[in-house]
Formats: C-alpha cells, structure tokens, sequence
C-alpha cells in the first residue's frame, strides 16, 4: 500500500527531514544519516596500513573508538569539478575547506539544540580525525568507492569534500549505497600518471602526486619526478577522466572556495618564509610549507624545460636556505639545460 497524503506530510516534518533541509540551507550539497559503529571497511583500511601503502601519513594508524556518540550527520561541499585545470588541484585553491566546513557544522550543531530544546553532545569532523568518512558517506547513502577510491555520488560525480557531525541523538538512518556503478571502466586506473593504484580500488599512496607533493616531507624520489608533470600541489587526474565526473561535474557555485589568483610555478620557488605565509594564508595549500611547495615548483619547472626558468632555478639551487629546495632546484636546473641542447 502506498504512502498518503497524510504519511508524507508527517515525513516532511520529521527532524530528520529538518535536519537536512538545514543542511541545504547552510550550503552543503548531499547529506545522509548513518548510525556510528565499526567501520565497514576497517579490514581493508588495517592490511591497506600492513602493507605500508599509507607511507608517512603515521596519523591514519591511530585511529580509536569514537565514544559519546551514536549517529553521523554526513554532509558533502562541492567545490567545482569543471574549472579549468591548473598546478594547484581545484580544492585547494581556495578558502581552506576544513575550517569552511567545520563553521557550517557548527552551526548545525547550534541549530539542532534549539530545534530539540536540549544540549546535545557533538563533534565535527573534516579530514582531520580517527574515522573513515567514506565509509561514514556510503553507510550514510550518499556514493559508492570508485576505482580510483573516490566516492561517487550518480548525479554529482566526486568533486565533493566529506564531513560528519557526530552527535549523540537518536536519528533515523538513511539507506547505505549498496551499488557499485563502475562497472567495466578502468580509466582512472589507466590515466594516473606515476601508476599510483596496485589494484582497483587500491592505491598506493607512496606514488601518488598528491601525497608526492603535499604529504610527503622529503625528497621526491628522482624516478617519479618527471612524472608529476605540471602539478605543483596536488593532482585530480583520476577524477578528470571518470565518465561520472565528464558528465555530472558542477561549476563552482560557493564563494567561500571562489579561487585565489594563481601564480606561476617560478614565482612559487621565489617565495620567502613570508611571503609564503602572506600569499597562502588561510588556504589547505599551507600544509605543504615553504620548503615543500618550493621543492615542487622547482619540479614542475625541470619538467616544463623553459630556459627561461633557469635563472630562478641555478638562484634557488645555491641560495635557498633549504638543502631539500636547492637539491631539486639543482635536478630541474640540470633537466632544463638537457632539454635546450637537444
């Protein structure tokens, strides 16, 4: 027998339904309801770690029960799959989104103890803690794990930021997305450019260009370098080429991430201590340091192979203050040089 007038009427008040309308309202674009518990994917997360995919990235160990709360609230941002392509990948171009959406979050949590008349214990979350907010995301109905282990959504691709408000509230939970809608396509895989995933869905963080250029600290090993091509902080390349993204990708609709003017990678090896912090203030591409984003520059700048860039490279290969800078300053001087006497 099918719903009545009367059922859907009810559904529309329901604080579930509340809930997400202000979601919507604060700017988000998906939101699902999941129930907390042991993560559905914690025996691949835990051999993923055993295998020693994760690389540096210590933190993603220490994980531990999430006590206090029992629902997720699971939101997405998009942040706009369809702008131009560019050094820096599209989500870290502007605003930083971890405090964009912690503020959103928080808002909600204030909103939801007026709606319910009640202190309510919650936390948000946005890339920084113990959980797993893909999984929350699936649990919660919002994608399925691409090959490239993104999650997808079917109408918006996977130009999204995750984020949770755990609470301790008692809420009807969504359905889980139990579909896995790649089917046959493996261009993801095949497009990645250091060769980053040993399997579907599996990927080896060590030769990611992302994490090569973000999370990595050290040097960049010299096999991987000409590969990062252009990239200067970060890489959407497996998301570039999903049909689900070719198809459903959105333009930027936030002002919050409205993009910064980009310089050139030659101006990013040129920065000093402060004028990096001046230039970047506020924005995820700070997580990389000076030093870090220097190193890259230099990179991206050997790969390119204009001459013109020599001058700022054979500077930065034997006056900046960085042993790490000036090494890969000294390889893309080195590379340049090779280049124009072919």
């Amino acid at each position: 027998m099918g719903d009545t007038l009367e059922d859907r009427t009810l559904e529309h008040h329901t604080l579930e339904h509340r809930i997400k309308a202000t979601v919507y309202g604060l700017g988000f674009d998906l939101c699902g309801i999941a129930a907390l518990g042991p993560a559905d994917t914690s025996e691949q997360f835990d051999a993923w770690l055993a295998a020693g995919y994760h690389g540096e990235m210590g933190y993603l160990a220490r994980r531990r029960p999430l006590t206090g709360y029992s629902h997720a609230i699971v939101v997405t941002l998009d942040y706009g799959g369809k702008s131009p392509d560019a050094p820096v990948a599209r989500y870290a171009r502007g605003r930083d989104y971890h405090d964009v959406m912690i503020e959103r979050l928080l808002q909600l949590h204030l909103w939801l103890e007026r709606e319910t008349g009640r202190t309510i214990a919650a936390k948000p979350y946005v890339d920084t803690g113990p959980i797993l907010e893909r999984d929350l995301a699936r649990r919660a109905g919002l994608g399925w794990f691409g090959k490239n282990t993104m999650l997808i959504n079917p109408k918006l691709g996977s130009f999204f930021f995750i984020g949770a408000l755990l609470v301790d509230l008692e809420l009807k939970t969504d359905s889980p997305f139990e579909a896995e809608r790649c089917g046959t396509c493996t261009r993801c895989l095949e497009a990645c450019p250091t060769d980053a995933f040993v399997a579907p869905g599996v990927m080896d963080a060590r030769r990611c260009i992302s994490y090569l250029t973000i999370e990595l600290k050290g040097a960049i090993p010299e096999d991987l370098r000409s590969r990062i091509g252009n990239h200067v902080y970060g890489c959407d390349v497996c998301q570039d080429v999903c049909p689900w993204n070719v198809r459903f990708a959105q333009e930027l609709q936030d002002a919050a991430l409205a993009p910064r003017q980009e310089i050139d990678a030659a101006e990013m090896l040129a920065l000093d201590d402060a004028g990096f912090r001046e230039r970047y203030r506020g924005t995820a591409v700070t997580r990389a340091k000076r030093h870090g984003l220097a190193r890259n520059a230099a990179v991206v700048l050997g790969n390119r192979g204009d001459k013109r860039a020599l001058p700022v490279l054979e500077r930065a290969a034997t006056q900046d203050p960085e042993p790490l800078v000036r090494e890969h300053a000294a390889w893309a001087a080195e590379r340049v040089r090779a280049t124009a006497s072919r």
